[in-house]
């Protein structure tokens, strides 16, 4: 079977008769191709977000309000209603899983299965992080590098880096004015995933998400820096698989 693709959301290996669907949000300046190796068994279906002004959006502008952001996904969320799913975000997606998930809740008094939370403080905290998306360019650039989420071929490349430059500045913006609401918590479980060497995250910044949800919440953590999802992508996969079809047995 060939891909699905709507403009928000691509789906590389569509199941017949999917009993769930994963949802995957990018970390700042990624894209759907973060997931596009992402496959579980016939039950489960992925997928991958395409934010504005990358992939086949490229052409348009970044969202750099998170309200905005989470509206239009769940007006476009309409359409996969009828299916069980479940929310995965890592760092930036992190936060935009969460956000759409209590949208979704208000617009559709309906939950994901389970919300896979990854690399990302819980959102109540004080961001301890200096603002990143109006960082002077070469002070920015060098933020880039000991982030180290950005490619080589990227950074070295002038051309590359102009149509880069914007999408990250707009993402890193989304998370800089993120403002943080106190609402009632979701229902759904929750599973927190870290890096040991994150110095993003601590395991009691990652442990305070279990504030935001009356389910069941379970931090795991994995050997490796802010992007271990690239390290331990085997054993990350090999999780959400369990976690998944333990919702389905």
């Amino acid at each position: 079977m060939g891909n699905t693709c709507s403009s928000w959301f691509v789906c590389r290996n569509p199941r017949a008769f999917p009993k769930i669907k994963l949802f995957c949000f990018p970390y700042a300046g990624g894209g759907s191709s973060i997931y596009r190796h992402w496959d579980f068994n016939e039950d489960i279906e992925v997928h991958a977000a395409i934010l504005p002004g990358r992939e086949t959006r490229f052409t348009e502008m970044p969202i750099s309000q998170m309200d905005l952001l989470v509206s239009k996904l769940s007006y476009e969320f309409r359409e996969y209603l009828d299916t069980p799913f479940a929310f995965f975000g890592h760092s930036m997606g992190a936060l935009i899983a969460y956000e759409l998930a209590h949208k979704i809740q208000q617009d559709y008094k309906i939950s994901p299965t389970h919300l896979f939370l990854s690399g990302r403080s819980a959102p109540q905290l004080e961001n301890q992080q200096p603002s990143l998306h109006n960082m002077p360019r070469e002070m920015f650039l060098k933020k880039l590098v000991s982030l180290g989420g950005t490619p080589k071929e990227i950074l070295e490349n002038p051309e590359a880096l102009e149509l880069y430059e914007p999408v990250l500045r707009g993402d890193f913006k989304l998370c800089d004015t993120y403002n943080f609401i106190n609402r009632e918590p979701l229902k759904c479980p929750m599973s927190i995933l870290g890096g040991y060497q994150d110095n993003l995250t601590s395991m009691e910044s990652l442990e305070k998400w279990s504030e935001l949800t009356s389910g069941i919440v379970v931090v795991k953590m994995y050997h490796g820096d802010h992007f271990f999802i690239r390290a331990q992508d085997a054993k990350l996969q090999q999780y959400i698989h369990h976690r998944l079809t333990s919702f389905l047995s």
